[in-house]
């Protein structure tokens, strides 16, 4: 088991887009374990490669759906489809700790992409899965959730960023290593 340091906004790793995989070894495979393994000791509904400071275009999901059945898989290189009307909740981030902005997302989204043996793995969802799926989408895309928000919230943000001190790279917070920050 192993539980990797997540980096907080401010480390341009988060804003910068991951690259296809290629290669699918034992070292992918460690990867999509320690994510798991990762998001799990965070509480997580989700987690990107890029979060962990890795450039690999791959994330994990752990998340209910409408009914409160989890789902729980990876997808490597995934494509987002996404439809119906935008719906607005809190959502939060494991890069972005203790924090929630009411955020915009479309009601359904697909992500097809493959798995640890290149197999094709389609993933659909509504309500919260759906969000999920576009939320770790969008961080292998290299953008954070906050680039989502409007006003005011874009500016409280912005706000809290800077009396965070997350304005620089290099901070990171370690699951399991003192409070939860969503569950103090």
């Amino acid at each position: 088991m192993t539980i990797r340091p997540i980096l907080v906004a401010g480390d341009p790793r988060l804003n910068t887009p991951t690259t296809q995989i290629t290669e699918f070894d034992d070292d992918l495979a460690q990867l999509v374990e320690d994510l798991f393994d990762t998001n799990t000791a965070a509480n997580g509904a989700g987690l990107a490669a890029n979060q962990v400071g890795d450039s690999r275009s791959v994330f994990v999901y752990d998340c209910p759906d409408d009914t409160g059945r989890h789902h729980r898989g990876h997808v490597i290189n995934p494509v987002l489809e996404t439809s119906g009307p935008p719906l607005t909740a809190h959502e939060g981030c494991l890069s972005v700790p203790g924090e929630r902005f009411p955020t915009s997302r479309a009601a359904w989204a697909r992500v097809t992409g493959v798995d640890l043996h290149g197999a094709e793995v389609k993933v659909e969802g509504t309500g919260f899965s759906a969000r999920c799926l576009q939320h770790e989408t969008d961080h292998l895309a290299g953008r954070l959730y906050l680039s989502r928000l409007l006003e005011p919230h874009a500016a409280e943000a912005a706000l809290m960023l800077e009396r965070s001190g997350w304005t620089e790279p290099g901070i990171s917070w370690l699951p399991g290593d003192g409070p939860d920050p969503f569950h103090s």
